[in-house]
């Protein structure tokens, strides 16, 4: 069997006509054997996509035709077998939805901090260091000594950062995320807001856990991604975390043992969350999921393409599915 790439991407750029790409996008995918999500919006374009290595490098060609998108710079990944079921190119609002206007994402790669020197910055006493991702990622792993906003969407870090400089004193800011993306659009933020000594890391939690020693590492516990993985550690290696396919939050073995959990259904988590009804819905996808499983087909509802990233992870957290 061919080997499927897996290619996460994303790129801040100004794309004011960015909704008369859609067809033609989907149909040079289409006709390359590509599935996947693509996001299109005014800021940019954000994705991750599948199939044979052709079909791939021809996607990613039109995509770097696009203006702005020259240096697209995309994170290769391998499966065995396609995680997508379909293409979708989407026109959205933003990349990445933060749902604040007039910042400048496509300016922060002025900004980056290399893995390889994100150590001594997040070192230092005159610095504070905050994770822009949201509770459940952050609730399995994150640097020594971050800050964890408990956001429970990247909407809502803007209303948590104006907060929090209400109440602190700080000089300067070291941000990161899964990927890079949220952190490209957190920096412009803050940026708009008057912060001038403000850097992320490059490439994200991934790109540092792909090239930072064990040894030498900050890092703490394992890294959230939005893909079958569930969670990577350290080069990179999978994770001990499942997913609970009802609330998408990160599970341990212990938790699978929960009277509360039940797959597909419920976890310790979230078995107090929803209705009787959304339960039984819940317990007849799983059953489809697993009669198409012995049958040896693929259920809808079986595969979650996440964002990707590099993920994220493959790195880009795209959450439709996506990512």
């Amino acid at each position: 069997m061919a080997e499927i790439v897996v290619a996460a991407f994303y790129k801040f750029t100004s794309l004011p006509d960015y909704a008369r790409y859609q067809a033609p996008l989907h149909a040079a995918a289409h006709n390359a054997g590509i599935r996947g999500t693509i996001l299109l919006a005014p800021e940019g374009v954000n994705g991750t996509i599948a199939g044979p290595h052709a079909g791939v490098g021809a996607v990613l060609e039109f995509l770097k035709s696009m203006p702005g998108c020259a240096e697209l710079e995309w994170k290769e990944s391998y499966a065995v077998e396609n995680p997508f079921l379909r293409m979708k190119v989407r026109l959205k609002k933003e990349i990445v939805t933060m749902g604040v206007t007039g910042i400048e994402p496509e300016k922060s790669h002025e900004h980056y901090v290399e893995p390889q020197d994100w150590n001594k910055v997040i070192s230092d006493p005159d610095t504070i260091v905050i994770d822009t991702r949201n509770d459940y990622e952050v609730s399995i792993g994150t640097f020594e000594g971050a800050i964890n906003p408990e956001t429970k969407s990247f909407r809502d870090f803007p209303v948590w950062f104006r907060k929090f400089r209400e109440e602190n004193q700080f000089k300067k800011v070291a941000m990161f995320c899964t990927g890079g993306i949220r952190c490209e659009k957190s920096t412009a933020f803050l940026r708009s807001e008057g912060i001038d000594e403000v850097v992320h890391l490059r490439g994200g939690i991934l790109k540092y856990l792909e090239t930072v020693p064990e040894e030498k590492s900050k890092w703490r516990g394992e890294c959230f991604v939005f893909d079958d993985r569930v969670s990577v550690g350290h080069d990179l290696a999978p994770g001990s975390y499942d997913m609970c396919h009802a609330c998408r939050q990160p599970i341990t073995q212990d938790d699978k043992h929960s009277e509360h959990y039940a797959p597909g259904v419920s976890c310790p988590h979230c078995y107090d969350k929803y209705s009787e009804e959304k339960r039984r819905a819940f317990a007849e996808r799983q059953k489809q999921i697993e009669l198409a499983k012995a049958r040896g087909e693929t259920h809808l509802g079986a595969k979650s393409p996440s964002s990707g990233h590099p993920g994220e992870s493959r790195g880009q957290e795209i959450k439709e599915p996506s990512s």
